[in-house]
Parts: structure tokens; C-alpha cells; sequence
């Protein structure tokens, strides 16, 4: 059973991670992450259409997209709804999601309490970039300041980064380096002890959080 209530984490530098599933659950996650991740590209098309319309109204592009590193340690482009200004990063520096909420626009607000803005990464899902369980991809940029205050980081590249995650869900957003090495944490607890149904389970409590409108 996964242990999510971790409150004093510690960097586990000396313990070794093994991906828990094996090529079987492997294979019926895949099957799972392509099936579901078509029917709902399908079926949420009228909102993809309708959300594309009300950007095209606003400064810059529908789809914003950014490099970030997946499995096995290889960088792929992430794809979300554009909610900031094209301004956002305009000095070249990375910022964390508290530096970057003031750069959201109006209806990008909006897209973002109620994570919408994540709808276009299916289509990462569908392609195999991603599934919908796993843990966040994170840009080079910060991966190196994690790196350099443990070497855990390594056993994430065992997974598909994924939509969504028990971190996600209990963790948030990662404003700070203190969350984001408790982040890992999570996905390192994750990685140790998953299977089909514990997938499952983060993507009910996922869809509970975001109907019952729980910030994370």
C-alpha cells in the first residue's frame, strides 16, 4: 500500500527504487492510456473548439508548448491551453507557478482553477509522451537544482511522466524547492508500489477533486 502521508520527508539517497509493475500491468496500462485518451479527444472536441475560439481572441497563440523531460530522460514538448501572457518568460528564466500567476489572463484563470488547461496533453497520452498517471514532467532547468540536493531524481525516468498523480493531487503545484523535493518523495513512493489499481485510484480521486473544486 502506497504511504501518502508523509509529513517529515528525508532524501532517500541510499535506498534503491524498482518500478513495481511488471510488463503485463505495463502492457494494460498502454492499452488503457490509448484507448481513453482517444474517446476523450473525441468527445471533448466541442470544448477544444470552443476554448480555441475564445483564444484566438487574446494576445498569442491556443496552444502553448514547452520542452520538457519524460521517460527515460528524453525531452519531449508538453501541449496545454495557453492561460499567461506571451510575456510570461519573456526574461528567459523559468519561473515556479507562484511567479507565474500573475501572468495569467482572465479566462486563463479560469482554465486553470478548474485544470482545463491540461486537456490538450491527451494527445501527449495518445502518442506515448505520457499516460494519465504518473509523475509531473519537470523542465531541465529546475530538474538541475533538484539534482543538486539529491540524486533520486534519476529513478522518475523509469516512469511516463503522467496528467495526474497522488503528488498532484496532496502536493500541488510546486512553488518551492521544499515541495518539490517532497513531490518526489511521492513519485518515488509511487514508483515503488504501483499497479493498475492504485492507478485507478489516483484517477477517481483526480476526477473527485476537480468536481468537488479542491485547489491543487
Amino acid at each position: 500500500m502506497l504511504n501518502y502521508n508523509i509529513q517529515n520527508y528525508t532524501h532517500a539517497r541510499y535506498m534503491e527504487h524498482s518500478d513495481a509493475m511488471g510488463v503485463f500491468q505495463h502492457t494494460i496500462k498502454r492499452i488503457f492510456d490509448i484507448v481513453f485518451s482517444l474517446i476523450g479527444l473525441i468527445v471533448l472536441s466541442p470544448l477544444f473548439l470552443c476554448f480555441s475560439i475564445i483564444l484566438m481572441f487574446s494576445n498569442g497563440p491556443i496552444i502553448f508548448k514547452q520542452e520538457r523531460i519524460g521517460y527515460k530522460g528524453k525531452p519531449f514538448i508538453i501541449y496545454k491551453f495557453r492561460t499567461m501572457s506571451i510575456d510570461a518568460e519573456s526574461e528567459g528564466i523559468p519561473r515556479l507557478e507562484a511567479e507565474r500567476n500573475r501572468f495569467l489572463t482572465p479566462f486563463g484563470s479560469f482554465l486553470r482553477a478548474h485544470h482545463l488547461d491540461e486537456l490538450p496533453q491527451l494527445w501527449n497520452v495518445l502518442k506515448g509522451d505520457m499516460s494519465f498517471v504518473g509523475p509531473r514532467p519537470e523542465r531541465q532547468y529546475f530538474i538541475d537544482q533538484i539534482n543538486r540536493e539529491t540524486d533520486d531524481y534519476r529513478y522518475i525516468y523509469l516512469m511516463r511522466p503522467g496528467i495526474t498523480s497522488y503528488a498532484t493531487i496532496y502536493n500541488g503545484y510546486t512553488d518551492t524547492m521544499d515541495k518539490m523535493l517532497k513531490r518526489l518523495e511521492y513519485d518515488l513512493d509511487y514508483l515503488d508500489n504501483r499497479n493498475i489499481f492504485t492507478d485507478l485510484g489516483i484517477i477517481f480521486r483526480t476526477v473527485f477533486s476537480v468536481f468537488s473544486g479542491k485547489k491543487f
